[in-house]
This record gives C-alpha cells, sequence and structure tokens, in this order.
C-alpha cells in the first residue's frame, strides 16, 4: 500500500517534544564508542500512556511524509514490542490499518510456538525501532522477515544520529547499503541543530554550537 504525503513539520515538533519529556538532553554524556557527546536520546523515556501515543504519531507521520510502500509492520524485541503496536495504532486512527508482528527474543515450545507473534509475515514489511546503534537489531530483523518470506521495505525509527560508526559511514546509512532498505527517521541530528539554532534561549544556542562542532567532527554524510 502506498501512503498518502504529509507535511513535514512534525520533525521539529518531535525535537520540542522530546526535550520537553527530556528524553533529549544536554550536557556531557559517554558514547558506547568511548566519544564525549553533547546530548543523549533515550527513547525508553517515553514511558507513560501520553507520551508514548504521541510518539507512535510521530512515527506515523513519518511513515505517511516517507511515501514508502508497505504491507505490515513489525517491531523487534524488545524496544520494537510496543512501539510496532502503538505505530499500528496511530495509523489505524488516521484511517490506514495495517496489520503487524513482532519477535521473541526465545523460540516457544508451546501453545502457538515459534518466533513470531502477531500477523503472518507476508509481503513487504517496515520494521519499527527507536533508534540503530550498531545495526545488530536490524540485521535480526531482516534475517527473520526473509526467513519467513517477507521482504524488508525499509526502517522506521525515532532519531538519525547521523554518526560515523568505525569507518566513514554511520550506522543508519551501514543498514542501508548492506540491506538495500531505506532508513527512515521521525527527526535527525541535523534537525535537532536547526532547532536549537532557531530558539532564542542562551542556554539552547551553547548546546548547538557544541552539537553542532560535534556533527561536525564525528557526523557522515
Amino acid at each position: 500500500m502506498t501512503l498518502p504525503q504529509a507535511p513535514t513539520d512534525f520533525r521539529l515538533s518531535f525535537i520540542e517534544f522530546a526535550i520537553a519529556r527530556q528524553v533529549l538532553r544536554f550536557g556531557e554524556f559517554e558514547t558506547k564508542a568511548g566519544r564525549r557527546s553533547p546530548y543523549f536520546f533515550n527513547a525508553g523515556l517515553f514511558n507513560d500512556g501520553i507520551s508514548m501515543a504521541r510518539l507512535c504519531e510521530f512515527y506515523a507521520e513519518a511513515a505517511l511524509a516517507s511515501g514508502l510502500s508497505f504491507d505490515m509492520l513489525f517491531g523487534s524485541a524488545y524496544k520494537g514490542i510496543p512501539l510496532v503496536t502503538g505505530v499500528a495504532m496511530a495509523l489505524a486512527a488516521k484511517g490506514i490499518n495495517y496489520p503487524f508482528a513482532y519477535n521473541r527474543k526465545e523460540a516457544k515450545d508451546h501453545g502457538e510456538g515459534g518466533m513470531v507473534v502477531g500477523a503472518p509475515i507476508q509481503g513487504r514489511v517496515l520494521i519499527v525501532d527507536d533508534v540503530i546503534s550498531a545495526g545488530t537489531s536490524a540485521r535480526e530483523s531482516v534475517e527473520l522477515i526473509r526467513k519467513a518470506g517477507g521482504e524488508p521495505a525499509g526502517m522506521l525509527i525515532a532519531l538519525d544520529r547521523m554518526e560515523r560508526g568505525q569507518g566513514e559511514l554511520s550506522a543508519t546509512e551501514e543498514v542501508e547499503r548492506e540491506f538495500s532498505i531505506p532508513v527512515i527517521s521521525v527527526a535527525t541530528l541535523d534537525h535537532l541543530i536547526n532547532f536549537l539554532a532557531l530558539q532564542d534561549n542562551n542556554d539552547f544556542s551553547s548546546n548547538w554550537k557544541a552539537i553542532a562542532a560535534y556533527r561536525a567532527r564525528y557526523g557522515s554524510r
């Protein structure tokens, strides 16, 4: 199914929302790569009904804006499980009803059994997750979908950090290259920088400069 187009101004609204919920914080944080980052994004802090519902609305808007054609949604355990459920509900509220499924970490040997819960995996499948770090979760999802007879259509995440990994490519770019699928993000690090630069606030101004410098040093593209 091909989705209708949606306006793209939701991206800055998402950044504002993430800051207000303290999901997106500023300061000095150490990344897994040992880098000193001036910001930290923790999607796990969207941890109540209102914030999760709004988050999934942003995901749905990003899917609409992408124009990507897909037949169902898939959530990667564990963080992708509530996300894929909420995104399916948000799209249904817009009049677009998609089946969805998610995986278990361990196969179940009784009841319905197997690794997959929900709708049968078939057709073009949009993977839903929070972020892409090392790409391990994306790789597992792609392999599971293909093994089940589906075709990965793309990946939908909250924030693209646009940060280089071990080489010149970011984790997002590595996934796109390895699996030949697009990665759709609700917002990117560039959207964050643009949002902060537009604010008439001294704290935001200093954060903007620190993040822009970090982007220049470690960013891809």
